[in-house]
């Protein structure tokens, strides 16, 4: 039995190669689209990621735990007590692997002659740096300690009140109950955003300043967590909601609801484009098959009337189909993984207008190209699937098929 499975599989390869140049065209566009394919959707994927990771793994945190009411209304005045037993029982849980807390409110920040509406957080240095690596994004002076009381200023909020290391920045606000909240504090760093919308407005104070500066002393209005895996960040949420009581728990998706729906949109329409790519591939394999029936028709009555089965022709047919559309798959997967992996080490940077104008929008103005393995190898097994559901039509053809009519034709 595998002796004959030989002998087709021999048949149906030496079959695509009797005519070379159609074999080589059809293989050729299969090869171009599925190399555009992988191309799209690493881009795609690399910048949808690079934007939840700005997002989410480098601020707001997978998962934030907060007062029930702070998130309808977000004032001091819904701020909770946070107490060390809370932090216990959070890194304890399974998946979380750390946290700190934060002090959030708004504020007016002024230099000499400017001032600006900006956001202000009190925050731990060590454990908000272990979280959100914000003292990576350091780009001039020093990070700050636990105890200092000096602030660190995103660079585009510092260049729109012309303000540098060692200046005095002015904060007027509005503290806890309602109390006047009002500081001047040096400048010890200045950091930098991939969100170009979160370098425009945020500033750093240490959190124990910032109680002192708003007179909500031992509060914090957000305790943000980091965890193993994003991908869990709504089960483990839940999780952590049924064992504490009395406090809101968030995911990223509850708590950035436009970035989901931006993601969720951005991807639908991903996948509908490649949807219409893969239809242009199944017009060409078609064609293919349809082209190598017409031209094959008197060989084929000629094998079923000399006692070759109808279902066994078909077979070898459907096989030689099956080699042409996941040879060219496989060929373009190989071409695609050198272009992607370059892209991936040295992203696209976009310059000119199209730069200013992916900042206006919010948007970093580069492409990340991702090095997921699905984004490869799912083309392949796409193909495949193609050809196998258009291996159809030539099997109902041959199964039909007269040999006389055909032999005449």
């Amino acid at each position: 039995m595998s002796s004959f499975r030989q002998i087709y599989l021999t048949l149906a390869w030496r079959n695509i190669w009797r005519n070379k140049k159609r074999t080589l065209i059809t293989m050729g566009s299969v090869v171009f689209a599925v190399v555009l394919a992988v191309l799209l959707n690493s881009v795609k994927e690399g910048i949808l990621v690079k934007m939840q990771e700005n997002s989410v793994n480098y601020f707001s945190g997978a998962i934030q735990i907060q007062n029930p009411e702070y998130w309808d209304e977000k004032t001091l005045e819904n701020s909770f007590e946070f107490h060390d037993s809370l932090g216990q029982q959070v890194i304890s849980h399974t998946g979380v692997s750390k946290f700190t807390t934060r002090l959030e409110s708004f504020v007016l920040a002024a230099s000499d002659s400017l001032t600006k509406g900006a956001l202000i957080l009190g925050i731990d240095p060590q454990k908000e740096s272990k979280l959100t690596k914000l003292e990576d994004k350091l780009v001039a002076g020093t990070y700050f300690g636990k105890d200092d009381k000096s602030v660190i200023l995103s660079s585009g909020l510092a260049e729109y009140l012309t303000l540098e290391v060692s200046d005095t920045l002015v904060i007027l606000g509005q503290g806890y109950h309602g109390v006047s909240a009002a500081g001047k504090y040096p400048i010890c760093g200045l950091v930098k955003h991939a969100s170009p919308e979160l370098n425009k407005q945020v500033l750093y104070l240490p959190l124990e300043e910032t109680q002192h500066l708003f007179g909500a002393y031992d509060r914090c209005t957000s305790m943000v967590l980091g965890i193993d895996n994003i991908n869990k960040a709504e089960q483990i949420a839940k999780e952590l909601q049924s064992n504490i009581q009395g406090v809101a728990v968030m995911d990223w998706k509850t708590l950035l609801p436009e970035l989901n729906q931006m993601l969720e949109s951005e991807r639908a329409e991903s996948a509908i484009f490649l949807v219409i790519l893969y239809m242009l591939i199944s017009f060409g394999i078609f064609g293919t098959i349809l082209m190598m029936l017409m031209e094959r028709q008197y060989e084929f009555g000629v094998l079923v009337a000399t006692g070759m089965r109808r279902l066994k022709l078909s077979g070898i047919v459907v096989m030689e189909n099956i080699f042409i559309s996941v040879l060219g798959a496989i060929i373009g997967t190989l071409l695609s993984i050198p272009a992607v992996l370059y892209f991936h080490k040295f992203p696209v940077k976009l310059g000119g207008d199209l730069r200013d104008a992916y900042e206006n929008f919010g948007f970093e103005p580069i492409f990340y190209f991702s090095i997921e393995p699905h984004i490869f190898y799912s083309q392949t097994v796409v193909v495949f699937f193609i050809a196998l559901a258009l291996s159809f039509y030539p099997i109902i053809k041959l199964l039909n098929l007269d040999p006389i009519k055909a032999m005449r034709n």
